[in-house]
């Protein structure tokens, strides 16, 4: 049996799917106060998410980035928008080989009549959550110049293979919790 695939006590098994939202960061933390009690060193996580909203997601990325949980975050069908950032916390990324990704900039929408001093504040928040959302991806992720022009214009779609080519995966693997652990729904 290779190293990867033995599993310790301290190990633990966990899905994670829906909007990255104020819900979502309150089930993170009650799952990782509950992985502190029982002494799990290491989580791996299957994450399911089309994405939600910015700072929710930054939240969790430092959250678990500086969790003294070793967090392994697979990619078993999509990740997108700021579900992206939240899956970059991982020590460990992996995707299956049909799980897709998506990145894209900011977007939001201003009230019908709205004042140009109200548009500003919206193009200022976007900017700033670009800002922050930018310099994490670019901290983890190599894309192609031709990548990154795409991302600034539009949505970014990355297979599996292109995933990995980039940077945000280590390598192709399933999320298959080994016969006998309990698999936890956070």
């Amino acid at each position: 049996m290779s190293e990867e695939t033995v599993s310790k006590e301290t190990d633990a098994y966990y899905t994670l799917s829906g909007d990255v939202n104020s819900d979502m960061v309150h089930r993170v933390f009650e799952a990782v106060a509950e992985m502190t009690e029982r002494g799990i060193d290491t989580a791996h996580v299957l994450i399911q998410s089309n994405g939600g909203y910015v700072s929710d997601g930054l939240c969790l990325y430092n959250f678990l980035s500086n969790s003294p949980i070793k967090f392994v975050v697979y990619n078993g069908g999509a990740v997108a928008s700021i579900a992206v950032i939240l899956f970059l916390s991982g020590t460990e990324r992996y995707a299956s080989e049909t799980a897709r990704f998506m990145v894209h900039k900011s977007h939001a929408t201003a009230s019908p009549g709205a004042r140009p001093d109200a548009l500003n504040i919206i193009v200022e928040g976007l900017r700033a959550d670009d800002a922050r959302t930018e310099s994490i991806l670019r901290k983890h992720v190599t894309l192609t110049p031709e990548q990154w022009a795409i991302h600034q214009y539009s949505d970014l779609h990355l297979t599996a293979r292109d995933a990995e080519t980039a940077g945000v995966v280590n390598s192709i693997r399933d999320f298959a919790p080994p016969k006998g652990f309990h698999l936890h729904n956070i």
